[in-house]
């Protein structure tokens, strides 16, 4: 086999691939001004948000143009600061179920949204697919719905991510380019980011200049994009909820818990699935100060796996822990060129 015909070989299969991938997905309808969203809480309980920040939180909402309302256990509270699993999967099938409703958002993270994995309906689900939104946690269940049914999920703001008072206004912007518009676009960066506790403190904020994209392999990518939460991403391995990853664009984060040697090995846990050889780029969310994760020890990092050299890495993304924060769909498609020094991420189909 001559070098042309194998190189045309190679790319009419991974063309191909990702092609087939493609026609399985199913995009859920685009929220629209006036529409229904109902809050749900697949993790930590709604009780735990306190009042003033629902209120601000609903009136953000509110402003973008959408009616709020609460599944009928959201504020249910166990001695995990959840509830129990039979609750939590009724609240989803209620959202899911009622033509009412138009889209849906998490409350909050948390530790246990797998938990409810098995008991879902994901017939249901397919047949009724709707703009599903949260992160952290949430990430097992956005890429598990996503395996099973093909219908793509959301990861951005959760209902009470809103409940910032100052600083929001990109999350705010991304999730509405995302979640209610089609067309393409290129991710840009946020000016500033901030790690600060601001639901401990709304008024003395510390915002940091935005430094751009941290380019550490150059390359060209575009793939389906999956992901989210590097430390819940893993839970999905070695069961029926774990999606290909054939032909992706994995984007991670995580936070102040995922010190590096932690990120390193979760990250080497996803390189050990099937599939990984297929990955076509990797995103990398801005770190948490509290994760004491320099640069340079990152770029050994990822510079220390072999099976990375090929494709395209970049970190400091504006999504995950810090904020704010884009949106990105969980099964969309994504493009990622980053090349002399320079680095475009877009977001193809959402």
């Amino acid at each position: 086999m001559n070098g042309q015909f194998f190189r045309g070989f190679f790319v009419l299969s991974v063309f191909g691939t990702l092609e087939q991938m493609k026609t399985k997905r199913i995009f859920p309808k685009k929220l629209k001004n006036g529409d229904h969203i109902r809050v749900i809480s697949p993790a930590t309980t709604l009780a735990i948000i306190p009042e003033d920040m629902q209120q601000t939180a609903t009136s953000r909402w509110q402003k973008m143009g959408f009616s709020i309302s609460f599944s009928e256990h959201a504020a249910e509270q166990n001695q995990f600061r959840s509830s129990s699993v039979a609750s939590r999967v009724a609240d989803l099938h209620d959202a899911f179920a009622d033509p009412s409703v138009d889209g849906i958002l998490t409350t909050l993270g948390g530790y246990n949204s797998n938990q409810i994995l098995h008991h879902l309906d994901y017939d249901l689900i397919k047949s009724n697919p709707k703009v599903l939104c949260g992160f952290s946690d949430i990430t097992a269940l956005s890429n598990a719905i996503f395996a099973k049914t093909g219908v793509v999920t959301y990861s951005g703001p959760h209902y009470s991510t809103l409940g910032m008072v100052k600083g929001a206004d990109y999350t705010m912007q991304q999730f509405q380019q995302c979640a209610m518009q089609s067309d393409p676009y290129p991710i840009e960066q946020a000016e500033t980011w901030s790690d600060d506790m601001w639901f401990r403190n709304q008024e003395d904020r510390i915002f940091i200049k935005n430094e751009g994209y941290l380019l550490i392999n150059e390359g060209h990518a575009e793939g389906v994009i999956l992901g989210g939460n590097l430390s819940t991403f893993p839970l999905l391995h070695g069961t029926p909820f774990m999606p290909s990853l054939k032909d992706a664009i994995l984007l991670i984060e995580d936070d102040d818990e995922a010190h590096l040697a932690a990120f390193d090995r979760l990250l080497q846990s996803i390189m050990h699935q099937p599939d990984f050889d297929q990955v076509r780029g990797i995103v990398i969310g801005h770190f948490q100060k509290g994760s004491q994760v320099e640069e340079p020890a990152l770029i050994e990092t990822i510079k220390n796996k072999p099976e990375l050299d090929h494709i395209p890495v970049i970190a400091r993304a504006s999504f995950g822990h810090t904020t704010p924060q884009f949106t990105f769909p969980i099964g969309g498609t994504g493009r990622l060129v980053a090349e002399n020094g320079k680095v475009i991420f877009e977001i193809l189909e959402h």
